[in-house]
């Protein structure tokens, strides 16, 4: 970092982000991260410890891209991460997640408590095992460029950059539009999702799981969350709806204009709480951080390297912070 400091917002990535092994280097070597994640399997109760052995294996599971081991590791390492963090020293002036990222960044900013978390995670394995079956769709792409293949059972799940979208639904639907739009010479990838997220696809899960967040207690926020559903810091009022939690599942997340409006907000030093790179991709494409107001930095290597470059990686930010106040 250099002489001018800037003020640190924390990133948290969502499904898609996740990998074998993701963060696994810091385990059993750094405390809070551990004790962290220990904790984490310690409440998914039953599951937990197939979770642990999942995540520490260096093979692939075959249903590794599936909500029931996606979401859970997804949440307990982004969590992790950020206390990570937190112990630091730092306080982020901002908290911004994708998807489940952003019950990450509840839950270190007070709206649940990391109980209430991993009960919801339980509940969600559950509830959306079964949803039909389906799937995420990257294009790079406007909005109006794919505008005319919504609606017919394909639906916008995420505005990742003003170019980079995601699309979601069941899987032949998705395999007609990719059709349609690859003739169109556009580029689109398989998202890593068995489920399709941030759609009506899932109305059905959402709606079973608004019991389980009707049970649980919210909090206003002690930190800024700015969230990708409503593209603005997050409210009291909003913090504490059940049904606004519930429903995040199945609507889409606005992570370009929410990210837009943080850094139109204040200049930040974005630093990605997560596996990989990819959010902190989607930023440096951000104006902001084109012209050197705002800063990017990520903690993990942006794949799978291994074990000492997920330390060496985390030991470096640290010793940044250590040696430039922020």
């Amino acid at each position: 970092m250099d002489e001018h400091p800037l003020r640190v917002a924390l990133l948290f990535p969502g499904q898609g982000a996740q990998y074998p092994r993701m963060a696994a280097g810091l385990y059993g070597r750094l405390d809070v991260f551990t004790e962290a994640m220990d904790e984490a399997f310690e409440l998914l109760g039953e599951e937990g410890k197939p979770l642990r052995d999942i995540w520490l294996s260096p093979r692939p599971h075959a249903m590794y891209d599936d909500v029931t081991i996606a979401q859970p590791l997804l949440y307990a390492v982004d969590l992790a991460l950020g206390r990570l963090v937190l112990s630091w020293g730092i306080r982020p002036v901002a908290l911004l997640g994708h998807s489940v990222g952003e019950l990450a960044a509840a839950t270190l900013a007070g709206v649940l408590e990391a109980e209430d978390g991993f009960r919801l995670m339980r509940g969600r394995i559950r509830q959306f095992a079964d949803t039909p079956a389906g799937g995420m769709l990257a294009v790079a792409a406007s909005t109006a460029e794919v505008e005319d293949v919504l609606g017919d059972g394909v639906h916008l799940a995420a505005v990742n950059a003003p170019r980079q979208l995601l699309l979601a639904g069941r899987r032949e639907d998705l395999d007609r539009a990719e059709a349609l739009l690859r003739k169109r010479g556009l580029v689109c990838r398989d998202a890593r999702a068995r489920q399709a997220f941030h759609s009506p696809v899932v109305e059905a899960a959402v709606a079973a799981s608004l019991p389980d967040w009707r049970s649980t207690p919210l909090s206003p926020p002690g930190l800024t969350v700015y969230s990708a559903y409503t593209r603005t810091v997050l409210d009291p009022r909003t913090a504490c709806d059940p049904v606004f939690w519930a429903r995040q599942a199945a609507e889409p997340v606005l992570f370009a204009p929410t990210l837009d409006r943080l850094l139109t907000d204040q200049d930040c030093l974005l630093v990605e709480a997560g596996p990989g790179n990819g959010l902190t991709m989607l930023a440096r494409r951000h104006r902001a951080v084109v012209r050197g107001r705002s800063r990017v930095l990520p903690l993990l290597p942006d794949r799978q390297l291994g074990d000492e470059a997920d330390l060496a990686s985390v030991l470096a930010v640290r010793d940044r912070f250590r040696h430039s106040p922020v």
